[in-house]
């Protein structure tokens, strides 16, 4: 991985990458759905429309029952329902993904500046972090609603590269999901892929990235040896 050397910062994805968060989407938007006199969700389904910010993951849902007339006529009340279940449960359900702990300490062990950057809302992701321990270990932390673009924009990824006064070739980016490889190959920052996601349903080997990497600590020592 000749990109990987010279690695100053690392960008991280939060949902499907540190976190396996779809058990609280699957309670937030049932919550909803029964509010709307609709049939609950599987976890599968909704696994599949994680990754593109929450209004993307309401208009999917409601999809499953709604023409696109029908859905733009209840899209803002199931958000706001939605949005009201999500922070009243937020991290009761998700759960850590192996050797997330281990591998955001060897990151900063190495002296990696580290950024979170999700398409999670704000309001969201910094509670959540806090909850599961991992908002210290972040320099920066972005979400989806911190600029006016959104991952696979590579604004976000630019950002940080900017703030950290580094050139994007020295911020490596790992996600799960093609939205994050998409973004930073138009930063032009290095990416890693964990195999463990989302990524809409589609295998990971189909995303253009610089390798896969079984955890956050496998791709820490990747880098140690650089």
């Amino acid at each position: 991985m000749p990109k990987l050397k010279n690695i100053r910062a690392v960008i991280i994805d939060l949902d499907g990458t540190m976190l396996h968060t779809a058990p609280d989407f699957l309670v937030a938007i049932n919550r909803m759905r029964e509010e709307l006199s609709l049939t609950p969700l599987d976890i599968t389904t909704i696994t599949h429309f994680v990754g593109k910010g929450t209004e993307n993951l309401i208009h999917r849902v409601l999809s499953m029952d709604f023409n696109h007339a029908e859905v733009e006529a209840h899209f803002a009340r199931a958000l706001e329902s939605y949005q009201r279940h999500y922070l009243a449960i937020n991290g009761d359900y998700s759960e850590l993904y192996p050797d997330v702990i281990a591998g955001l300490q060897a990151f900063r062990t190495q002296g990696l500046r580290l950024a979170c950057v999700t398409n999670k809302p704000l309001a969201f992701t910094l509670p959540l972090l806090e909850k599961k321990g991992l908002k210290s270990f972040f320099e920066l932390i972005h979400g989806g609603d911190s600029f006016a673009h959104k991952k696979p924009h590579p604004f976000p990824m630019l950002q940080v590269c900017r703030i950290f006064d580094l050139a994007p070739a020295q911020v490596l980016a790992i996600g799960d999901s093609s939205n994050d490889a998409e973004a930073a190959r138009a930063a032009n920052c290095p990416v890693l892929i964990v195999p463990y996601g989302y990524n809409h349903g589609e295998a990971v080997q189909t995303i253009e990235s610089d390798g896969i990497v079984e955890t956050l600590l496998s791709a820490a020592q990747i880098l140690l040896n650089k």
